[in-house]
C-alpha cells in the first residue's frame, strides 16, 4: 500500500514537473533541468512531498525509464545514414574516448583524497570511484544533439560526423560500462581480477548480446502483431521492465548457486534489442513511433525521480569539484577530437571546432549514474549527486556551444539576409499585375526567393511594391534575363497578357538557362500544343476552375490541400541533394512517420515509388504531411 501512496503521489509531482520544465524551455534552458528542479523541490531536503525511502519503492520507475532509454539509444544507430562519414566518425569516437576517459579518470581519482565521501575509502574503492565516474562523463546525449540540429535546420558533412559520433559513443559506453561494472563489483567484492572473472566477463557480455538478440525478436513479433498501438506501447515497457527483472534474478541465483555471480547489463540487452529492431526489420517506422509516444512521460518520470533522489545537502559542497570536472571533460574532448581529426585528415576549421559539439550530456548519462548508485550502495547518492552536478552542467552549456559549432561550420540554415545557392527556392515571375503580386507573396511566405519582371514599365511603376524584387525588362532576350535567371533557379512562371511573349521566354529560358519547371498561365487555347511541346506546365483558367470542382466532388480532400484550407497538412516537392540519401532504397529513409511520399519525378518521367524504388540525387520527390514534419523532411532530404 505505501508503494501505491508513494506512485500517487509521484504521478501529482510529475505533472506539476512537466509545467516546470515547459517553463524552464521558454527561458532558453533544457526541459531536463526544469524536471530535476522540481524533484529536488517534492524531495526530502525542501518541501519534503517525497520522503528518501520512496526512491527505493519507485525502483520500479527507474527500470521502465533506462530500458525506454537504453531502446532509444539503440534505434539511433542506423548503420545507412552514417555509412559515408563512418571512418571520421569511428575515428573521433575512438580519440574522444581514449582521452576523455584518462583525464576524467585521473581527475577523479585525485579528487578522492578532497572529496568528503571517498577519503575514507580504501585505495580499491577509489579506483572504482574513478572509473566509473570517468565512464559515465564519456556518454554524450543524442536526443538533445539531434533537437538542436532540428532547430538551426543545420545539414552537411559536418553534422553527419557529429551525429553518428553522438551516437556510436552511447553505444560504446554502454557496452564499457557494462565491463566496468564487472570490473567495480570484483573489486569491491575482493574476489580478484583473474582468469575466471575474465571468463565470467566473457559470459556475461555473451549472454547480453544473445539476450539483447531475443529481446529485439520479441519486439518485433509485438511491432508485428495487429494490436492497437496502446497494447504495443505496454507491451514494450512490459518488455524493457522484464528484461530488468532478468538481469536481477540472473545475479541473485548465480550467486546463490556458483562461486562468482553473473552480472549482464540490462541497458545493454535493451540498447542491442533497440539497435536489431532499427537495422534489421521492417519494423522501423513503427517502433520510433512507439518509442516517440513514450519518450514524454518516460522523460518527465525518470529525471523528476531523479531529482527527488539528489543529496542537496551535499551538493554545494560538490559543486567547485562539479566545474572542475566540466572544465577537464572539456578539455580532454578537445584533445581527443582534434587529435582524430587530424589522422582522417579533417579540414583545420572543423578541428577547432567539432569538440564543441560533444559536450551535452542527458538521459544515458543520468541512467548510468542511477545504476551506479543502486549497484553499489557503498559510493551511495554522494557519487550520483557529483556526476549529476557534472552532467547538468553539461546539458544546460552543452547545447549552446553545439549551436555555435554548427553555425562556425556554416551548416545552419536558419532565415539569414544573404541565401547561398541551392538553400532556397529561387522562382522567376514574368509578367506584373494583382494576382501575380498574390502569387509572389504567397511563394515568399513557404520561402522561396521570388523575382517579376514585366515590359511595362508603367505598370512596374504603378504596382510598385516595397516586399517583392520587380525589374523592368523593355525587351526579353538572352542577355536581358541573364541577370535575373540561373541554373538556380528552379520555376519560371510566365503570367504575360500575349501568349506569343509568353512561348518566346519559356523557350530563352529552357535554351540558354537549362530551366526545367516552366508553368504558364494561357490567354487563349491557340498556342497550347507549342506549350506543352516545351514541356510547360499550362494553365487554362477556364479549364482549371472546372477541373478543381471536379476534383471537390470526388475527392474533397484533396481540393483542401490545393486550396491551403487544411493547415494541418500540405503537398510540397523536394529535390534531392543529400548524398547520403543518394542510391537507398525508399524503406531506408527515415521520414517523419505522419509523411506520405507520393511520387518521385526522374528526368521527366513519374516514378509511383514503393519501398524498394531507389532514390537519386536531382530527384523531384513529393511529399504530404504536416509542415513540421515536412520541414524535418526536407532538411534530410534536400531543399
Amino acid at each position: 500500500m505505501q508503494t501505491i501512496a508513494f506512485f500517487t503521489s509521484f504521478i501529482m509531482i510529475c505533472l506539476a514537473s512537466y509545467l516546470i520544465g515547459k517553463f524552464f524551455t521558454r527561458l532558453g534552458l533544457p526541459y531536463i533541468t526544469g524536471y530535476l528542479l522540481a524533484g529536488a523541490l517534492a524531495g526530502p531536503f525542501l518541501l519534503d512531498l517525497m520522503p528518501g525511502e520512496s526512491v527505493d519503492q519507485l525502483r520500479f520507475v527507474d527500470q521502465l525509464s533506462l530500458a525506454v532509454i537504453a531502446f532509444v539509444a539503440g534505434s539511433e544507430l542506423y548503420l545507412k545514414e552514417i555509412r559515408s562519414r563512418l571512418r571520421g566518425i569511428l575515428f573521433n569516437a575512438g580519440g574522444i574516448f581514449i582521452v576523455t576517459f584518462m583525464l576524467c579518470s585521473l581527475t577523479i581519482f585525485l579528487l578522492t583524497q578532497l572529496l568528503p565521501f571517498t577519503q575514507s575509502m580504501s585505495l580499491g574503492s577509489r579506483l572504482v570511484v574513478a572509473l566509473l565516474g570517468g565512464t559515465v562523463l564519456l556518454a554524450l546525449s543524442p536526443p538533445s544533439t539531434i533537437a538542436v540540429i532540428k532547430e538551426v535546420r543545420a545539414k552537411g558533412p559536418f553534422t553527419q560526423t557529429i551525429l553518428g559520433v553522438t551516437v556510436s559513443m552511447d553505444v560504446l559506453i554502454i557496452v564499457f560500462f557494462a565491463i566496468s561494472s564487472s570490473i567495480a563489483e570484483a573489486t569491491l567484492n575482493n574476489t580478484g581480477l583473474d582468469i575466471l572473472f575474465i571468463g565470467l566477463l566473457i559470459v556475461d557480455l555473451t549472454l547480453a548480446v544473445g539476450l539483447g538478440y531475443g529481446a529485439g525478436r520479441l519486439l518485433q513479433l509485438i511491432l508485428f502483431a495487429h494490436w492497437q498501438r496502446r497494447t504495443k506501447i505496454v507491451l514494450t515497457l512490459l518488455l524493457g521492465y522484464s528484461i530488468y527483472l532478468l538481469a536481477d534474478l540472473t545475479k541473485a541465483y548465480s550467486l546463490a548457486y556458483l562461486s562468482s555471480g553473473i552480472y549482464i547489463e540490462p541497458l545493454l540487452i535493451a540498447m542491442i534489442a533497440g539497435f536489431f529492431v532499427i537495422n534489421y526489420t521492417p519494423h522501423r517506422g513503427e517502433f520510433e513511433e512507439v518509442l516517440h509516444q513514450i519518450g514524454p512521460a518516460v522523460y518527465v518520470a525518470f529525471f523528476t525521480l531523479t531529482g527527488i533522489s539528489l543529496k542537496l545537502d551535499i551538493l554545494l559542497d560538490m559543486l567547485p569539484f562539479a566545474i572542475a570536472l566540466f572544465v577537464v571533460r572539456a578539455l580532454g574532448i578537445f584533445i581527443g577530437s582534434f587529435s582524430a581529426g587530424t589522422l582522417v585528415g579533417e579540414p583545420a576549421r572543423f578541428k577547432r571546432i567539432v569538440w564543441m559539439s560533444y559536450i551535452t550530456q542527458a538521459g544515458i548519462a543520468l541512467g548510468l549514474a542511477r545504476e551506479v548508485s543502486v549497484s553499489f550502495p557503498t559510493l551511495g547518492d554522494a557519487f550520483a549527486t557529483l556526476i549529476i552536478s557534472v552532467i547538468v552542467l553539461n546539458e544546460i552549456f552543452g547545447p549552446l556551444f553545439l549551436k555555435e559549432a554548427l553555425r562556425r561550420a556554416g551548416e545552419t540554415h536558419l532565415p539569414q539576409p544573404v541565401t547561398r545557392v541551392n538553400e532556397v527556392r529561387k522562382v522567376l515571375i514574368v509578367g506584373i499585375e494583382a494576382q501575380t503580386l498574390t502569387l509572389a507573396r504567397q511563394l515568399q511566405r513557404e520561402g522561396w526567393q521570388v523575382l517579376m519582371a514585366d515590359p511595362d514599365q508603367a505598370e512596374v511603376e504603378r504596382l510598385a511594391a516595397e516586399d517583392v524584387e520587380e525589374y523592368f525588362v523593355p525587351k526579353f532576350s538572352r542577355e536581358t534575363l541573364t541577370p535575373l535567371l540561373a541554373p538556380s533557379t528552379d520555376a519560371l512562371v510566365a503570367m504575360l497578357e500575349d501568349d506569343y511573349l509568353n512561348l518566346k521566354v519559356c523557350e530563352l529560358a529552357r535554351e540558354h538557362f537549362g530551366a526545367t519547371r516552366l508553368v504558364v498561365r494561357l490567354n487563349g487555347p491557340d498556342m497550347i500544343d507549342q506549350f506543352q511541346a516545351l514541356g510547360a506546365l499550362v494553365v487554362d483558367p477556364a479549364s482549371a476552375m472546372i477541373n478543381l470542382l471536379d476534383q471537390a466532388v470526388r475527392a474533397p480532400q484533396t481540393t483542401t490541400f490545393l486550396l491551403h484550407q487544411d493547415s494541418d497538412r500540405e503537398i510540397i516537392q523536394i529535390t534531392i541533394n543529400n548524398t547520403d540519401v543518394d542510391n537507398l532504397f525508399v524503406r531506408d529513409i527515415r521520414l517523419p512517420n505522419d509523411v506520405l511520399l507520393l511520387d518521385i519525378t526522374r528526368n521527366g518521367q513519374s516514378i509511383v515509388p514503393s519501398g524498394y524504388t531507389r532514390l537519386r540525387l536531382e530527384d523531384e520527390v513529393t511529399l504530404l504531411g504536416p509542415p513540421e514534419s515536412l520541414n524535418a523532411a526536407t532538411l534530410k532530404l534536400g531543399y
